[in-house]
C-alpha cells in the first residue's frame, strides 16, 4: 500500500496545501484548513462521487419533462410537511442539523415509523439495542423499519440493494466511512465523497434519502460546505434542551419555499406538532409588567404572536452599559437604542439593556422594531404597556415608522387570541377587524399612543 501523507485541507472549499496557514488561498476562508490525509490510492472525487453508476443523460425539450415526478409524498407528520411544501420528494437528499440532544434521531425515527413500506435506517453512531430502546419508548416499532448498525458505505449500499427501501436515513453523515478513500471519518474527503455517492444512489433510485449532519460549537453544519451544495434540502432543527419547544426550519429547499417554519413539542412519546403556535407562546405570559409587549409576526404563511421582553438596569461608574439581545438581532437592537436617543430623546446610555423574545424565536424581520422600541420605553421608565396591545412596525433610521408586510393576516391573529387595540404604521391599509387600530407615522407618536411622553 502507497505512503499516506499529511496535508492541510479547506473545509469550505476542500483545496488541499502541504502545510497550514490561516487562509485558504483558493478560496479565501478563514481558519478553515484542518489536518487531512492523502495517497496515490485515494480515488479521484468523480469516481468517490459515484459518477460511474450514472447512465449518460439525454438532451430534451424541456416541455416534455413530466414536473409530477417531483411531486412531494407526504410523510405523516405535519409540521414537517408544512417545512417541505407537502413532503419528500422522490429521489431527493435532505440534510438535517441541529445541536445534540435536541431530538434529531427522535424525529427521524417517527418519520420512518409512519412511512408506507419498508424503510432503512442506517445507525452509524449508536448501536441497534439503543435505537430499539428508543423505538419502544416512541411505538414506533414497526415491521417494516430495517435498521442497519453500519459505518461502511459499500456496506450500506448493499443493504439498500438488498432491502429495497423507500426511505432511507443516514445517522449521520460524519460517522460513515469509505475506505477506498484513504481518510479518517469525519474528514473532508470522507464527508464530500460519501455524501456525493449518496446522492447519486438516491438519484439513480428516486429514492429519498435523509442525512444527519454534525454541527459546529457556533450553529453552523460541520464539514465541508460542499456538503450543503451537493444535497436539495437542508433542514435546521433548533430549540433548547432544557424547554420542550422545538423549531425546524429550511435554509435551503430546491422543490419549495424556505420561510416556512415547523413547531414541535417534545414530550414522553416523542415529538408531537403544535398547531396553535400563538396561543403555546403566550401561555405562561405574566400582564402588567413593564418592559413585556406582544408583537405579531409572520413565518411563511403562519402569524405568530410572540411576547418581546426588555429589560433595563441603571449601571454607575465607568462600567461600559451592557447590552444583551436574545432572538433579537444585536446590530438592529443598537440601532434602535441609538434611534430612541436621538430621535425621542430617551437615552439607554446609562442603563444595562436586555432584550429578549419568549418560546426560544429569532425574530428576523424588521416588523418587530416599533414592539422592541416601546418595550424599552416601558422597562427603562418602569411603566406596563396594555395587556390587550399588539405592536407592529418597521422603525428607520429617521424614526419613521414604516409598512410591513401582511398586516391583516398579522391582526386577524391577534384578533382571534383576544386583544383589543394594536398600534400600526400610519401608512397601513384598512384591516383588522374586531380590534382598535391606532396609527403612527414616527416613534414619538407610537410612544404617545402607548401612554408615555418623550422627554
Amino acid at each position: 500500500m502507497a505512503k499516506l501523507k499529511l496535508v492541510h485541507r479547506c473545509g469550505e472549499c476542500g483545496a488541499s496545501f502541504p502545510k497550514w496557514s490561516g487562509r485558504c488561498m483558493a478560496c479565501g476562508a478563514w481558519n478553515s484548513l484542518v489536518e487531512d490525509v492523502e495517497g496515490p490510492e485515494e480515488r479521484a472525487v468523480t469516481l468517490a462521487a459515484g459518477l460511474a453508476l450514472v447512465p449518460p443523460g439525454e438532451a430534451r425539450p424541456i416541455g416534455e419533462i413530466d414536473p409530477r415526478a417531483s411531486n412531494p409524498t407526504a410523510t405523516g407528520i405535519a409540521e414537517l410537511d408544512r417545512v417541505l411544501g407537502g413532503g419528500l420528494v422522490p429521489g431527493s437528499v435532505t440534510l438535517l442539523g441541529g445541536e445534540p440532544g435536541i431530538g434529531k434521531s427522535t424525529l427521524l425515527l417517527q418519520l420512518l415509523a409512519r412511512a408506507t413500506g419498508p424503510t432503512l435506517y442506517v445507525t452509524a453512531e449508536e448501536s441497534a439495542q439503543q435505537v430499539r430502546l428508543r423505538a419502544d419508548r416512541l411505538g414506533a416499532v414497526a415491521d417494516d423499519l430495517w435498521l442497519l448498525p453500519e459505518m461502511s458505505l459499500p456496506n450500506v449500499v448493499a443493504a439498500i440493494d438488498k432491502i429495497a427501501p423507500r426511505l432511507v436515513v443516514i445517522d449521520s453523515i460524519q460517522t460513515v466511512v469509505d475506505p477506498e478513500l484513504g481518510s479518517a471519518p469525519g474528514s473532508v474527503v470522507q464527508v464530500r465523497g460519501c455524501a456525493h455517492r449518496l446522492v447519486q444512489e438516491a438519484k439513480r433510485r428516486d429514492l429519498p434519502v435523509v442525512i444527519v449532519g454534525h454541527v459546529t460549537k457556533e450553529g453552523g453544519l460541520a464539514g465541508p460546505r460542499v456538503l450543503e451544495h451537493v444535497v436539495d434540502t437542508v433542514l435546521s432543527f433548533e430549540g433548547e434542551r432544557h424547554h420542550a419547544l422545538r423549531l425546524l426550519r429550511a435554509a435551503k429547499h430546491r422543490f419549495g419555499p424556505t420561510n416556512e417554519l415547523g413547531l414541535f413539542e417534545m414530550g414522553e412519546a416523542g415529538l408531537e406538532g403544535v398547531p396553535d403556535a400563538s396561543k403555546l407562546f403566550l401561555t405562561d405570559r405574566r400582564t402588567g409588567v413593564p418592559g413585556s409587549v406582544v408583537v405579531p409576526t409572520i413565518e411563511g404563511q403562519r402569524p405568530l404572536l410572540v411576547e418581546l421582553q426588555a429589560l433595563t438596569n441603571p449601571v454607575t461608574g465607568a462600567v461600559p452599559a451592557r447590552r444583551s439581545a436574545q432572538g433579537v438581532d444585536q446590530g438592529r437592537l443598537s440601532m434602535l437604542l441609538a434611534v430612541l436617543e436621538r430621535r425621542a430623546r430617551v437615552s439607554l446610555t446609562q442603563h444595562e439593556v436586555y432584550a429578549s423574545v419568549v418560546g426560544g424565536v429569532r425574530l428576523g424581520e424588521p416588523g418587530a422594531d416599533l414592539g422592541l422600541c416601546l418595550a424599552l420605553v416601558s422597562a427603562v421608565s418602569n411603566v406596563p404597556l396594555p395587556a390587550d396591545l399588539v405592536v407592529i412596525g418597521e422603525v428607520g433610521l429617521a424614526g419613521e415608522v414604516r409598512q410591513v408586510g401582511h398586516l391583516a393576516r398579522r391582526l386577524s391573529e391577534a384578533a382571534r387570541l383576544g386583544f383589543a387595540q394594536a398600534i400600526v404604521p400610519a401608512s397601513t391599509p384598512e384591516a383588522g377587524k374586531g380590534l382598535t387600530v391606532r396609527r403612527a407615522s414616527t416613534v414619538n407618536e407610537a410612544l404617545a399612543l402607548a401612554g408615555f411622553t418623550a422627554s
